[in-house]
């Protein structure tokens, strides 16, 4: 064991209460915090145990110049932002499910992948890729 893992993952998004429903319906994760400072919200989503990681929704602009928050938000809308982000889930085909109901975009729908794990794709509200992969065998 190193002492050291990932704790924020920051996903930048358009719309902070439109990825809430995905990351919450679609995916299963917990609103956590919600804070609101000078214009922008940072709204932490993960699950009830303190130690796992967690995402981290904000605008474009949270954080950053203006300049650079309107480039980065326009490249998460033609989906050429940071990422993939990359999930696992114990029961792919349920969590495809369960995203596909609640209106997720889907890209690619649960295939077994040559490097060993099965597999899925969609995008979230604001156009980030987001995979789900569950381990085969």
């Amino acid at each position: 064991m190193t002492g050291i893992s990932l704790y924020y993952c920051p996903i930048t998004v358009d719309d902070v209460d439109a990825a809430i429903g995905f990351y919450r319906d679609a995916l299963g994760l917990e609103v956590t915090n919600d804070v609101a400072s000078d214009g922008h919200r940072w709204v932490t989503l993960g699950s009830a145990d303190p130690s796992a990681p967690a995402l981290v929704l904000s605008d474009p602009a949270a954080g950053r110049s203006p300049e650079d928050g309107d480039a980065l938000h326009r490249l998460v809308a033609k989906g050429s932002g940071p990422g993939p982000y990359v999930f696992f889930a114990n029961d792919l085909d349920a969590t495809f499910e369960r995203a596909q109901a609640a209106g997720a975009e889907v890209l690619q729908e649960p295939m077994a992948q040559p490097w060993g794990t099965r597999d899925c794709a969609f995008r979230d509200p604001a156009g980030n890729h987001v995979r789900i992969n569950q381990a085969r065998g």
